[in-house]
């Protein structure tokens, strides 16, 4: 069994060492899918092309937008026949600086994470992988991306989630001003944000959101979920306005009570692009959100000035984000694969 890390946000007003870091430019790739042009242009034209789920309208883009903040700006996304999922999509951008993937952490890395949507009924509702790549093998363009990108003429399953991991793994968004400050620019953050970035140690955010990408994810191994129990305190009135006990997260994977209503610590990179919050996307604004969570998860009630600041300091975590340009897909002349 995968080990698990569970973090649990300690009570009170205990200031917590804060080890602030960059976010690196470039992130780790697997031995068994090292990153190339060629995969990443393969992997962009999948991730883009919605003739990978059955209905042909829907693609990896639709819910996790790499146009904006990654995701789609939904409480919950939508998929094929315009049914309803049952968590709010998480960013795709810095993804590749998460230790497991999903909500639950129920997929160890983004290949795995790749193959989940394509076959699953709510979202890319295709019958199962083996439709997926009949599908791909009918489109003779993707023939010679395929070859380039692995030497071989297979087109499998394996490859089309390693090229779109490979594409994946190229959205980091660095140089935020608060990467600038911490790299010795100290106009890079505002007054207001510099207090922020103070009060987010001392009120005891940093037990979780800690490290690079501020998920707690750091030198962690792959595979390894990342947990935190939301919520952890629960007599307030938000666990009940924001219904925040109704997902019991992790257990609906493992079966096991000790993992229920534990999440994956999500990144705070770009929150401020990524409304609504929290895993059911019931949480309209961030300063609302910093609320809730100070409340629920260290049981504090924060004045609206530290509010502020908090929600200045995370608004100076939005990143450069990397020049994105649609790619051509692949046609198929004269006929269509669509029912």
């Amino acid at each position: 069994m995968k080990k698990i890390i569970a973090l649990v946000a300690a009570m009170g007003s205990t200031s917590v060492m804060a080890d602030w870091q960059a976010l690196p430019e470039v992130a780790p790739a697997p031995a068994d899918n090292p990153t190339s042009a060629e995969k990443v242009e393969l992997g962009k034209a999948l991730y883009f092309d919605p003739r990978i789920s059955s209905t042909g309208t829907v693609s990896c883009n639709s819910c996790h937008n790499v146009m904006a903040g990654g995701d789609d700006n939904r409480p919950v996304s939508m998929g094929v026949h315009g049914k309803k999922g049952g968590r709010s999509a998480p960013s795709v951008w810095n993804s590749a600086f998460y230790s497991t993937q999903f909500w639950d952490g129920r997929a160890n890395t983004l290949e795995d994470q790749a193959k989940g949507p394509m076959t699953n009924p709510v979202e890319m509702g295709m019958k199962d992988h083996n439709a997926v790549m009949a599908r791909l093998k009918k489109i003779d363009g993707y023939k010679p991306m395929f070859k380039k990108a692995f030497g071989n003429d297979k087109m499998t399953i394996d490859q089309a989630v390693k090229a779109i991991a490979a594409y994946e793994r190229t959205l980091i968004t660095p140089n935020s001003a608060y990467d600038k400050f911490v790299k010795g620019d100290k106009s890079a953050l505002s007054a207001q944000q510099q207090r922020g970035m103070k009060l987010f140690a001392e009120v005891g955010c940093v037990s979780c959101h800690s490290g690079p990408a501020f998920n707690g994810q750091q030198g962690v191994a792959i595979g390894t979920p990342v947990l935190m129990k939301f919520p952890t305190f629960e007599n307030n009135a938000y666990v009940k306005q924001y219904d925040l006990k109704a997902d019991k997260g992790r257990q609906n994977v493992t079966g096991s009570q000790a993992d229920a209503h534990m999440f994956r610590v999500p990144t705070l990179r770009n929150v401020a692009l990524t409304a609504p919050y929290f895993h059911n996307g019931k949480v309209r604004d961030l300063s609302t959100a910093v609320k809730v969570m100070a409340k629920t998860q260290l049981n504090r009630d924060l004045e609206k000035q530290q509010v502020a600041d908090i929600v200045a300091f995370l608004n100076g975590l939005t990143g450069e984000f990397p020049a994105q340009t649609l790619p051509r897909l692949p046609a198929t002349a004269n006929t269509t694969l669509l029912k």
